[in-house]
């Protein structure tokens, strides 16, 4: 039997290092096993220091390229990274919506690692309101998830789980939730949590020293992407994806791109590494 390879698109904003953004989706999505299609939505001047600038491109050609895409492609997964606007917040879930795209991941991309905002302020509620519900799965980061909830998260387990049902609600008290703790001060141990409405799962690996940590939330929503099509449920595709970005933060060292925050070694299975 041939194995059919899944198509999925990663619908994203341009990052010139290849680190986050688009290009370090196609990497992840490549490196699983999937056939990844892109959808540009913003263009940044950035490398792994800092985001000089940033452009939406204009909505109504965000709308042709994913109309263009779907008329032709059997589109299998749907991850969604930079959005920067309301405009293409709105074109987005409008297109996905007519499309009848799923599973859709989001991953509310609104700070970069050098701490430059990469969605405006006035977008927020317009994602709140009409992109959340879609998903099938969201992927904030600490920070992130409480500018959604508008409110602290404390680093307990009563806080973490009250604010993935907050989440679960605000999306619509459907799909998946899943909470990236890569920002808590544990210095020894990173945890990540899943919450489908009913059970809150905790999945923790060893945390990793390095610098090279550029992109983690691009791999991790797009791995998810990629691996939910090829797994029996999203809480195996989660832990998956969780032990890829694990690898590919431990063999990022490998790599010398630039003087900052370096990215990860999306082909570490691919590529010779030690």
């Amino acid at each position: 039997m041939v194995k059919k390879f899944p198509n999925v698109l990663a619908i994203a904003g341009i990052d010139p290092s290849g680190g986050a953004g688009l290009l370090a989706d196609i990497k992840t999505i490549s490196a699983l096993e999937a056939y990844a299609c892109g959808v540009v939505t913003a263009i940044t001047a950035q490398n792994t220091k800092e985001v000089a600038t940033a452009k939406a491109v204009e909505p109504k050609l965000v709308e042709q390229q994913i109309d263009t895409l779907f008329e032709d492609v059997q589109i299998d997964a749907v991850k969604i990274g930079m959005l920067f606007d309301a405009a293409t917040i709105k074109v987005v879930t409008q297109k996905l919506f007519y499309w009848k795209a799923s599973p859709i991941v989001l991953d509310p991309v609104m700070v970069a690692k050098s701490g430059d905002p990469l969605l405006l302020d006035e977008a927020i509620t317009t994602l709140k309101e009409t992109l959340l519900p879609l998903s099938t799965v969201i992927t904030p980061n600490l920070p992130e998830a409480e500018c959604l909830l508008g409110s602290r998260i404390e680093m307990s387990k009563e806080s973490i789980e009250s604010a993935c049902k907050d989440l679960w609600n605000l999306k619509g008290q459907q799909g998946w939730v899943v909470l990236k703790g890569g920002h808590s001060s544990n210095a020894d141990k990173s945890e990540d949590y899943l919450y489908d409405g009913n059970e809150l799962k905790s999945f923790s690996s060893p945390r990793i020293s390095t610098n090279n940590t550029h992109g983690t939330g691009c791999a991790l929503s797009s791995a998810l992407a990629a691996l939910i099509p090829q797994s029996a449920t999203v809480g195996e595709a989660f832990k998956r994806s969780k032990e890829f970005i694990s690898n590919a933060i431990r063999y990022s060292d490998q790599l010398s791109v630039g003087s900052g925050h370096g990215p990860i070694m999306h082909f570490y299975k691919q590529w010779k590494v030690i």
